[in-house]
């Protein structure tokens, strides 16, 4: 098995150095919380991967990944998601002029496949959940030689996600704690080693889950790896069934402590966020926040907090009503 401290040891091979100002992602703000009744604690800032221009953190990474393989002389990309990665990678493929396969869930909403079209991706559907989807995109890879672009397991994509804590180590003052969705575990492992850089490694990652995307809670709880059977949550962008071995392992590095939250209060939480700040988020997104909307105990020690907003194409005003109303 390989080690954090091996996977840690390539993301600062100094032969990337030339590749880590990314030109994809921009640099996005860190904001006051609105809505909160004045001098409540903890503090909140939030940290607006929403803002990015494919919608989410996920061109941060993925951007970084998709220039490295062009620049080893990769011709062709094929990534599998059902969602925010793949739409990050088609983005990236055309800044680079690379045509790429977007391998997708069944379950994959028809705005998202749209989007990825309109993107120049090739899309390909294929079985129920992103693991098939994942099995048949990494078939294509062998077959094509094509450069695989996984959505959140790969030392590169977790290198461009820490560089927000580089943003936000410049920003703000430091917090006592720092709040993100987990799904596969690409964000942790990225807000983790950009903790490390910047002198947080002390600072307490709170990782949200969702009831039937709790991968990572589950492993936490039984001390190995788990693999969910299924996924049964409307938090599809945290749907993957098993986490990234590098995200497990941070758990036993470094404080992170391990929530799970009610679809009912993500999506809650996604309205409150739309009605306060005007934007749009996923229902994965809704599960981080919902902690502070809901006062959930796992806050209770902290005087300042930042929450990693981290966006989300796969949603609308139609979808936010009918998951509200349970008709979607």
């Amino acid at each position: 098995m390989t080690t954090p401290e091996a996977r840690l040891s390539f993301n600062r091979d100094p032969g990337m150095s030339e590749l880590r100002d990314d030109i994809f992602h921009i640099k996005t703000p860190l904001l006051d919380c609105r809505g909160l009744s004045p001098g409540a604690a903890p503090k909140v800032r939030l940290k607006m991967e929403c803002y990015q221009p494919t919608g989410s953190f996920k061109i941060r990474g993925i951007g970084l990944l998709c220039r490295h393989l062009h620049a080893t002389g990769i011709k062709r990309l094929v990534s599998s998601s059902g969602g925010n990665a793949g739409i990050a990678a088609a983005y990236a493929a055309r800044q680079l002029a690379m045509p790429i396969s977007v391998v997708v869930p069944g379950t994959t909403s028809a705005s998202a496949v749209s989007r990825l079209k309109e993107l120049g991706a090739d899309v390909i559907v294929n079985g129920d959940d992103w693991d098939a989807a994942d099995r048949m995109a990494r078939d294509l890879v062998d077959r094509d030689t094509a450069g695989y672009v996984p959505p959140f397991d790969h030392p590169l994509l977790w290198q461009g996600h820490s560089t927000l804590i580089d943003e936000m180590a410049m920003q703000g003052e430091r917090p006592d704690a720092v709040v993100l969705a987990i799904g596969g575990g690409g964000l942790l492992c990225g807000v983790a080693e950009g903790m490390e850089r910047v002198g947080w490694g002390d600072i307490p990652i709170i990782a949200v889950g969702a009831t039937g995307a709790d991968a990572f809670d589950q492993s936490v709880h039984a001390g190995r790896m788990v693999e969910l059977p299924a996924i049964r949550s409307l938090a599809k962008s945290l749907g993957a069934r098993k986490v990234a071995q590098a995200a497990f392992d941070w758990y036993g590095r470094r404080p992170i402590v391990s929530v799970v939250v009610s679809d009912r209060s993500a999506i809650g939480a996604c309205r409150r966020f739309a009605d306060e700040h005007q934007a749009l988020v996923e229902p994965a997104c809704g599960a981080a926040l919902s902690l502070v909307y809901d006062r959930h105990s796992a806050l209770a020690s902290y005087a300042s907090i930042v929450i990693v907003i981290c966006g989300g194409v796969g949603v609308s005003l139609p979808l936010l009503q009918g998951w509200e109303e349970g008709t979607t």
